[in-house]
């Protein structure tokens, strides 16, 4: 089965500890609800750079990555499904949808 990246963008960190433990919720319940397609939870980001030919750029550049998943999804429209749940999409952040192609 194809694997594909979701690539986490932007989004707001909530303030409040009550908030942050509302979104860890959020966040494990969409977890559960991709149920065996979940490969690889993944990750948030912290401060990142990305390298140009003019050398390195502060803050990640025009798009930066704040966390990835690693899912299962029979094509990249069941993949696109499965995004439209993500709580990141809540807090004005967007995901990116990628096929992680075998090598």
């Amino acid at each position: 089965m194809p694997k594909f990246v979701f690539a986490y963008h932007g989004g707001t960190i909530p303030e409040s500890a009550a908030a942050q433990a509302d979104a860890m919720a959020a966040w494990g319940a969409w977890f559960a609800s991709l149920g065996d397609a979940v490969i690889d939870g993944g990750n948030p980001t912290g401060q990142s750079k990305t390298i140009t030919a003019n050398g390195p750029v502060d803050g990640g550049g025009a798009n930066p990555l704040s966390g990835y998943s690693l899912i299962n999804a029979t094509d990249i429209d069941a993949a696109l499904a499965h995004a439209k749940g993500c709580p990141i999409l809540a807090v004005g952040g967007s995901v990116e949808v990628a096929e992680a192609l075998d090598m």
